[in-house]
Order: C-alpha cells, then sequence, then structure tokens
C-alpha cells in the first residue's frame, strides 16, 4: 500500500504562489538598465514576442513541476507492507548437543525399528524448536570440543535444518560437557539476562575438553543462565549372550550426578530419557517451565520512495537550464534577460 508518512508536508505546496501575491514585485525601473547604442539590432536578435510568451510558459510549467516532486518527497512517500509479528518479549534459547561416538548406538525404536539416538534427538529437537516462535534459538555441537552451530536466531526453520545436518563424531569421539557448556555461554552473555536459557542434551559423562562441567555451571549461576540438562540412553534391559540371559545397562556412562548438579546449580532441571516417548515429554516439560512469549506485536515492512521524486525534480531542472543554455550559445545570443533601455 503507497501512503505519506509526512502528509502535512503538501501545506507549503502553495507557498510560491502566497509569496508572489504578497511580496513586493521587483523594481522593474530603470535603475539597472542596461544602456546600449545599439539597441535596434539587439531587440531583433531577442525574437518576437509570441517567442517569449512560449518560452516563459514553459519555464513556469517546469518550475512548478519541480517545486511540486519536491514537496511530495519532502512528505516521504513509502509503500507499507502486509504486518508482520514481532515478539514482545522473546527469549534466548541455546541448545548444546552431545555428538560423541555413542551418541550413534541403537537403543531406540522409531515405529518398531531400531533408530540411533541421534536421530530421535533430533526429531524431538526438531519439534521444540518449531513451537518457540518468538524465541531466539542458537545451536551448539560438542564431542572432543564444542562449537557454534547457528547463532541466536528468529530464523527457526534454518536452525532446524542446521540440525538434521550433524553427524556423529564430527569433531570427535569423546564429550567435552564444559566446553559445550561455555561455547553457549558465551553467546549468551550479551542478552537480556531473565531470557537466557541452556538445553543441555548428552549421553555420556566429561571426559574430556578444557574447562570443567562445574566450572562452567558457576558461571552460568552468576550470569543468571538456568541450564536444563537431558540424559539421554536406554534403561537396563534382558539380552541373550553366550552365558545366558543378562541384564546390560546401555546408558552405563551417562554421569547423572553430574548432570543433576548442574541443572540444580542455575536453577533449571534435570531430565531424563529412555525411550522416544519420554524424551518428547521431557521438551514439553521445558516448554511449560519456559513459556513463549506474550502475543507479538505486529508491524509493517516500509519501503521509503521519496529518492524517485527527488530524483526526478533534480532531472527537470537540470533539463530545464540545459534547454535554456544551449541555444543561446548556438546561436550566439546574449544570456542576459534583463530590461534595456534604448539611447536616445
Amino acid at each position: 500500500m503507497m501512503t505519506f508518512l509526512w502528509p502535512f508536508a503538501f501545506l507549503v505546496l502553495p507557498l510560491p504562489f502566497v509569496l508572489r501575491y504578497f511580496l513586493k514585485p521587483a523594481d522593474k525601473g530603470l535603475g539597472g538598465a542596461l544602456k546600449v547604442p545599439f539597441f535596434a539590432s539587439l531587440s531583433q536578435g531577442l525574437g518576437n514576442r509570441a517567442d517569449r510568451i512560449s518560452t516563459s510558459w514553459w519555464k513556469f510549467a517546469a518550475a512548478s513541476l519541480v517545486w511540486l516532486l519536491m514537496v511530495t518527497a519532502l512528505a516521504r512517500p513509502a509503500y507499507v507492507g502486509q504486518e508482520v509479528p514481532l515478539p514482545a518479549k522473546g527469549r534466548d534459547i541455546m541448545m548444546a548437543i552431545d555428538l560423541s561416538g555413542s551418541m550413534a548406538s541403537q537403543d531406540f525404536a522409531v515405529d518398531g525399528r531400531p533408530a540411533t539416538r541421534l536421530d530421535v534427538v533430533k526429531d524431538a529437537a526438531d519439534a521444540f524448536i518449531k513451537n518457540r516462535k518468538g524465541d531466539r534459538i542458537g545451536l551448539v555441537l560438542f564431542s572432543d570440543r564444542a562449537y557454534l552451530q547457528a547463532p541466536l536466531t528468529f530464523d527457526r526453520e534454518a536452525v532446524r535444518k542446521l540440525l538434521d545436518e550433524a553427524e556423529v563424531g564430527l569433531t570427535g569421539e569423546q564429550t567435552a560437557i564444559g566446553d559445550g557448556i561455555a561455547v553457549s555461554l558465551k553467546r549468551l552473555e550479551d542478552r537480556p539476562a531473565e531470557g537466557r536459557v541452556l538445553v543441555l542434551l548428552t549421553d555420556g559423562a566429561n571426559n574430556t575438553g578444557k574447562i570443567d562441567p562445574m566450572r562452567a555451571a558457576e558461571l552460568a549461576k552468576k550470569m543468571g543462565v538456568r541450564i536444563y540438562t537431558i540424559g539421554i540412553g536406554g534403561g537396563p534391559m534382558a539380552i541373550d549372550t553366550p552365558m545366558g540371559r543378562q541384564i546390560v545397562n546401555p546408558s552405563s556412562d551417562l554421569d547423572e550426578g553430574a548432570l543433576r548438579k548442574i541443572a540444580e546449580m542455575t536453577g533449571g532441571q534435570y531430565f531424563r530419557a529412555t525411550d522416544v516417548q519420554g524424551l518428547a515429554q521431557d521438551y514439553r516439560a521445558i516448554d511449560k517451565l519456559e513459556p513463549v512469549s506474550a502475543d507479538p506485536v505486529h508491524v509493517r515492512p516500509e519501503v521509503a520512495l521519496y529518492f524517485w521524486p527527488a530524483g526526478l525534480a533534480l532531472l527537470i531542472a537540470a533539463l530545464s537550464v540545459l534547454i535554456g543554455t544551449v541555444p543561446a550559445l548556438i546561436t550566439n545570443r546574449p544570456l542576459y534577460k534583463g530590461p534595456v533601455h534604448k539611447e536616445a
């Protein structure tokens, strides 16, 4: 939709006519006349009266059009688009996902078929990201080291795509939980303190990295960042072995004590996911603990158009000067248009 942001600017449109009406006309007396002895021959070169009247008319029209375009530009014409919702106040949520070698374990089942831990995590996290309308979402991946995969952004689709492209062992086979927390905190430190959240998901224990997880958790506590930790992995199960039926625990490496302590230190909560439904429930619980922001504020994007009338006014003014000057130069006519007094 086309509109004018400063429509009151059109109030100055009749200003030149008002000034012409009220101001005293310029003195046309002989005080500034140019006395020349060859007036007759000069007057013949100036052309007849009809030519002068025609020239004055198009100059007046050009000047009026330039003034109209300049006032139009001053009124700031703009194209206003459809309403776009913006969050009134959203959270900043970093997601730290474990990509260590154990995330390739197939101790989950989806539709009756084995699935790796990472595949299940992708599906559950994808749904979580999709529902966080109005929040900024960022993504950190860690194994031997941690790195930023997606900065905090409103573009949830981009974050979902980057998570879907993650692969087990992308940066190693071990688990650097402390580094994953530290890199996430680095991206959150410049954000408003009341809305900073970290969701950490892992299936193991910290066994590498430069920063101890407890030290990173203390830093998160000072910053006011709440950390929600999720321990993932199948529960104890009975399997047949050459030694007979035995109970095994595929999540024996999971350090639940450390994850629980990290969550408690920062005001978050620890969740345990042993199956697909449990992981989905954990994310829904986080949704309730960190509800999505209130109703969004609607804005209309604006595209400025003032430069079109301003540019056209400049072009017309330049052409007017050019048209009025070039013929006189070609025909050697004098450019002086002031009053001429015939000398007796």
